[in-house]
């Protein structure tokens, strides 16, 4: 792939060069990060709008007397944006939401013994943070990504941060998306102390119960630090910077790969690309086609950066191809081969796959209807995609009969006499025999 990226033969690799050829760009500075975003938190706990209104001119370079977008921002927006531009964001909100819409989430009952039901109902969150980053570009799509779901689970209470320009307004087309969305409560906020006033709340900003979306290292490492704490919030998944992989036969298009690879590059320069191939002639056909496409990019110092932490690693086959995939756990995977659904069984670990020719990674983060939000650094080996369900709560619900309890009684009491808790069995028994029982003695 070139521009310092590293090229290895998987089978060449012993089991331990496999795994350090795989693993992540390590976090810079973590330790000094979190100090620094501990700091933030402390400040805005203890003086709420006035720190944050410190702490945005002091790392934003902008100086508010109010975060909250206002009537006259929030239809400014909406003439900021062309006709094509707001068809765009109706297109992806409709995409989205029928895929979302269609989730399962319907309340569960079974009669798990005669007499004895059980059930799960839903319960959306009361009150949701929604952080769409800005970083070196708006993300309005992440503001879709975030508000469709959350609507469709019910919650009464969104709250959406984005940090704030240069000239003290928030992104026209994040606020405009946002308001198609049905989300109201815009603040100009970003950084560690949007998720800090999310989390506590200030005089201005309402305190949510759980925080949404992604951002830098310093917005991740404050999702962490809140979630931990009982009186914070909550968070959706951890990440890191994004990430893609492609795996790619003979018969790819060597330019699609190629700027498939460059689209998730040019996020942000700690963003990493990877792309698996049985083709020799394909990796080098590829960079080849990076360094021609480059020039054209405005992005390209962004992307070169991030091209320093590329990897390009040649297989035998394309089953070896899905281990390396399932061993790295992307947050994007692109399989560009022949017949690609063959292979989909062998998946394993991933946030979103796209299959085929057609399928380019960059529909995915906008507007095929599937969630752009999605698990990184690995992972997707345990957490999945954003959803409707991320959004609501699965409360349990028993109601028995007295034929049911009378069923279970000695189940019961035969469990809590091995764990020897005595007054769990007699609460089954006071029912039973209310006459009975030590429950029963003074």
């Amino acid at each position: 792939m070139n521009t310092e990226g590293s090229r290895f033969t998987w089978s060449a690799l012993s089991e331990a060069q496999q795994r350090a050829a795989l693993q992540r760009p390590a976090a810079r500075d973590q330790r000094e990060t979190v100090e620094q975003v501990r700091a933030i938190i402390r400040e805005v706990k203890q003086s709420g709008d006035r720190a944050l209104r410190e702490l945005t001119e002091r790392l934003d370079g902008v100086r508010l007397t109010d975060f909250r977008v206002g009537d006259q921002e929030a239809a400014d927006a909406g003439h900021a944006l062309t006709d094509a531009q707001k068809n765009a964001v109706t297109v992806a909100i409709t995409n989205v939401s029928r895929f979302h819409a269609a989730e399962p989430s319907l309340p569960l009952r079974v009669e798990t013994a005669a007499g004895v039901a059980c059930e799960r109902i839903l319960r959306p969150i009361p009150a949701v943070g929604l952080y769409v980053p800005a970083g070196t570009a708006p993300l309005p799509s992440t503001a879709i990504m975030l508000a469709v779901p959350a609507g469709l689970a019910g919650c009464p209470v969104k709250v959406l941060c984005t940090p704030p320009r240069a000239d003290g307004r928030a992104d026209p087309a994040v606020v405009y998306a946002a308001q198609e969305c049905g989300v109201a409560d815009i603040f100009k906020l970003g950084g560690a102390q949007a998720i800090a006033a999310l989390a506590y709340g200030t005089e201005s900003v309402p305190k949510v119960d759980k925080i949404f979306g992604p951002g830098n290292a310093w917005v991740t490492c404050a999702k962490t630090e809140v979630a931990t704490d009982p009186a914070g919030a909550a968070f959706d998944m951890p990440a890191g910077p994004t990430e893609l992989m492609v795996i790619a036969d003979a018969a790819a298009n060597p330019r699609a790969v190629a700027l498939d690879l460059l689209s998730q590059a040019e996020h942000g320069a700690d963003s990493q690309v990877v792309l698996v191939t049985d083709a020799p002639e394909l990796a080098d056909a590829v960079a080849d086609a990076v360094q021609a496409a480059l020039p054209a990019l405005p992005r390209r110092p962004i992307i070169e950066q991030a091209l320093r932490n590329s990897l390009t690693i040649l297989v035998d086959n394309v089953p070896q191809a899905i281990d390396v995939a399932n061993a790295y756990a992307a947050e994007h995977l692109i399989i560009q081969v022949t017949n690609p659904r063959q292979y989909i069984d062998s998946i394993k670990n991933a946030g979103s796959v796209f299959l085929g020719p057609w399928t380019p990674e960059s529909v995915g983060d906008y507007c095929s209807g599937t969630n752009h939000v999605l698990p990184t650094y690995g992972y997707a080996r345990a957490y999945s995609g954003l959803s409707t369900r991320d959004f609501q709560k699965q409360i349990s619900v028993q109601e028995l009969t007295e034929a049911g309890l009378r069923g279970l009684a000695p189940t019961v009491e035969a469990l809590a006499e091995l764990e020897g808790l005595d007054a769990h069995a007699e609460a089954v028994r006071v029912r039973l025999n209310p006459g009975s029982g030590s429950a029963n003695h003074e």
